[in-house]
C-alpha cells in the first residue's frame, strides 16, 4: 500500500510541469443498488480528481475523495410471541484512489471513468472501485454529474447511483 501511495505522488510531481492542469472538488449524494441495497439507505461523499490534457477532447490523472453510505436497521419481528429485535448495520466508508480519464463529447457534455482501489476506513474490505460518469459544465466552472460508483467487496458488489456537483478551482 505504501509503494501505491509513493508511485501516485511521484507520478502527481513528475506531471506537476505539464501545461492544461484541472484541480475539481465536489459534493454527491446517492442510493446504494444491488447486491446491499436493503442494509444502506443514503450515500454522500466528497469527490476529487485533478487531470492533465492529453489532447484537445481527452483529460487523464488522477481522482480521490471520500464516501459514506448510512447503515440501515432491520426489524427482524417476533417468532411465538418473542420479539427478536433489530439488526443494525454500520455505516460503509471508502476512499478511492483512482487513475480517471474524461473526454469532452461536446461543449457542455463530458464522459468519464475513474478505475482504481477504494480503501475502506470502517469495518469492512476495501475492492476494486469504478465509477463511470456523465457531465454537464454548468458553466465553465460548474458541472453537474451522474455517476454510479461500484466496489468489488467479498460477496458482491457495494454499488450506488450518484447525483453530484463539482467546482474548478485551477
Amino acid at each position: 500500500m505504501k509503494k501505491l501511495v509513493l508511485l501516485a505522488a511521484v507520478a502527481v510531481f513528475s506531471l506537476s510541469n505539464v501545461n492544461a492542469q484541472e484541480l475539481r472538488a465536489g459534493l454527491n449524494g446517492g442510493l446504494p443498488i444491488g447486491d446491499f441495497s436493503e442494509f444502506y439507505s443514503f450515500s454522500f461523499g466528497l469527490d476529487v480528481n485533478y487531470l492533465w490534457e492529453v489532447s484537445d477532447d481527452f483529460s487523464a490523472g488522477i481522482a480521490t475523495g471520500y464516501s459514506t453510505s448510512s447503515g440501515d436497521s432491520q426489524d427482524l419481528g417476533t417468532f411465538f410471541g418473542v420479539n427478536l429485535g433489530t439488526i443494525d448495520y454500520p455505516d460503509f466508508s471508502y476512499i478511492p484512489l483512482a487513475a480517471a480519464g474524461r473526454y469532452n463529447a461536446s461543449e457542455a457534455f463530458v464522459l468519464g471513468a475513474d478505475l482504481g482501489y477504494a480503501i475502506a476506513t470502517g469495518d469492512g474490505d476495501g475492492g476494486f472501485y469504478y465509477a463511470p460518469m456523465v457531465g454537464y459544465n454548468i458553466t465553465e466552472e460548474f458541472q453537474a454529474n451522474v455517476s454510479y460508483r461500484g466496489v468489488s467487496v467479498e460477496g458482491g458488489s457495494f454499488s450506488t447511483i450518484n447525483l453530484g456537483v463539482n467546482y474548478k478551482i485551477m
